[in-house]
């Protein structure tokens, strides 16, 4: 139905039951893991759907030890970035688009969120891309490229499950799923039709 609002996570545990239980004027959808898969399957929910604003939730790492694990946060600012282009090893054409900013408000301290193409696995590099922002996740420059396409007001909720680095899946693997928890709790103000 137009005009429904999208929810959207990258796999199910990440939306904590609303994939099963969808809140009223939700439709609930999962984007699959990466940027580019999410780019393509919220832009096909969008022409679908045509929904009046999309919320992306999920988990990421935060980058050092300014935000512990649990920690709940809002997409500001997305910034596609790589290991490669921030050491001067590659670049970007001045033209491509790399940033994008959060279209409507959560109530959550809103942070940079750097979208690398893989997870980052070392404490040099994470202290590197920790310069650019605060958490590490790898969905959500997909989703708010699409929303910007379709013009649709996008916003993103985040759950910290890990520091990003050596022992980070480690650490995502023992708490993603109560973060998501929390994290949909929290949201169940802005759920509402």
């Amino acid at each position: 139905m137009p005009g429904t609002a999208l929810l959207l996570a990258a796999f199910p545990p990440e939306l904590a039951g609303l994939d099963a239980a969808a809140p009223a004027g939700w439709r609930v959808a999962t984007t699959g893991v990466g940027a580019i898969a999410a780019a393509a399957t919220a832009a096909r929910l969008i022409a679908e759907a045509r929904p009046s604003r999309v919320l992306f939730v999920g988990t990421c790492g935060a980058y050092g030890e300014r935000l512990p694990v649990g920690s709940l946060v809002a997409a500001a600012e997305v910034l596609a970035v790589s290991l490669d282009v921030l050491t001067g090893r590659a670049y970007r054409p001045e033209v491509e688009v790399t940033r994008w900013e959060a279209s409507w408000a959560l109530p959550f301290p809103g942070v940079t969120v750097a979208v690398p193409p893989a997870i980052t696995v070392d404490a040099e590099g994470a202290a590197l891309l920790g310069t650019v922002a605060e958490v590490e996740h790898l969905e959500v420059s997909g989703v708010f490229a699409a929303c910007q396409a379709a013009g649709v007001p996008a916003a993103a909720a985040l759950a910290v499950a890990n520091r990003v680095g050596p022992g980070a899946h480690a650490e995502w693997m023992a708490s993603h799923a109560r973060v998501s928890r929390e994290l949909v709790a929290a949201l169940a103000g802005v759920l509402v039709p």
